[in-house]
């Protein structure tokens, strides 16, 4: 069975290796041991913490292969970003330029420095080893985040974002980042992208351009990626256009990646689930599948089975073996969301 579980400081040598895994572009996990140890500390205290609003909590959850015991992949949400490290974005925006004496007008597009999404919640931490992509196993480990913001939405910020991957090669070089690195940063973009994860974000305020920048002045090939999503990543993004989420003009500040956001209670998962009560014995023969997670915060546990769900009735019955792998005793209740 494949169950969704909060990280344990335990699992840090699998987070060492998904995070030496995952390459170029996933800043939340950098090749750090110190760093990677204080995120699972972090992530204990914010499952144990009593929280009357969101401030600087993270939930890093893993993939854990029961019949192995093996951690095969990770899934993580940001309660509030920006409450103690900046936040940064690009603000795509337009300024127009008229003349009555010689009758032009012209619209320009600029970027603008700023820290919009402070406050915002944010799905992060994605990542599934190689031979685990299948089986739908992918999607029930990015939309189960959704199943864990509609139970426990308190503890997060009404906009939720995601920070999308944007165009770069094998080597991790970004033509967006090409311009920045020559003009301003002076150090290229693995390297930007590592400090990024560390936390150590001062240099960004120290040396990225402070006044709105003209897009038209940029290279072409800079100027083509603002806001296009790598290759790779086309498909998350496409699931979270079906959740509900837009691009509002928001861009990464080191490879234009987009940001897309949407209001928590707009969220297509969050709304279309269902709390069940649970009969555990013989489960009825279903072919439609479910996310389904326990209600429970600190022993918090998700997995996809298939169950025969009425929309007359609020129970279900599900297996004991189901019933044991999320910490489940008769009566209690489960969410689901069909998969």
């Amino acid at each position: 069975m494949l169950i969704i579980r909060p990280i344990l400081s335990s699992d840090f040598e699998a987070l060492y290796q998904i995070a030496e895994e995952s390459g170029h572009g996933m800043t939340s996990l950098p090749v750090n041991e110190a760093l990677l140890k204080n995120k699972i500390a972090r992530v204990e205290a914010s499952f144990l913490k009593e929280v009357d609003k969101p401030f600087d909590e993270g939930y890093l959850m893993v993939l854990e292969d029961t019949e192995t015991g093996e951690v095969v992949g990770t899934c993580g949400l940001e309660a509030a970003v920006g409450m103690e490290d900046a936040f940064y974005h690009y603000r795509l925006g337009t300024e127009v330029y008229y003349s009555e004496q010689i009758d032009v007008r012209n619209e320009v597009e600029t970027l603008t420095l700023c820290h919009d999404y402070t406050g915002a919640a944010e799905l992060c931490t994605l990542f599934l080893r190689e031979s685990y992509r299948k089986n739908n196993n992918g999607r029930m480990l990015s939309r189960s985040r959704f199943l864990f913001l509609a139970q426990h939405s308190q503890r997060f910020g009404q906009t939720v974002i995601a920070e999308m991957r944007g165009q770069s090669d094998k080597e991790g070089h970004s033509p967006f980042y090409n311009w920045l690195q020559k003009h301003f940063l002076g150090i290229d973009f693995v390297e930007a992208d590592y400090l990024s994860g560390l936390g150590k974000k001062a240099f960004m305020a120290e040396m990225m351009p402070k006044k709105s920048v003209y897009v038209c002045l940029l290279p072409e090939e800079a100027q083509k990626v603002i806001g296009e999503v790598h290759s790779n990543t086309r498909p998350a993004l496409n699931l979270l256009k079906a959740e509900g989420f837009r691009f509002r003009g928001y861009v990464d500040i080191f490879d234009a990646g987009p940001t897309v956001e949407c209001n928590i209670n707009d969220i297509r998962s969050v709304k279309e689930s269902r709390l069940l009560s649970i009969n555990i014995g013989v489960a009825p023969i279903s072919e439609i599948s479910y996310i389904i997670a326990n209600t429970q915060l600190v022993n918090y546990r998700a997995t996809s089975s298939t169950l025969l769900v009425s929309a007359d009735s609020d129970e279900v019955v599900i297996s004991p073996e189901l019933a044991a792998g999320l910490l489940l005793k008769q009566g209690d209740q489960i969410r689901i969301l069909a998969l």
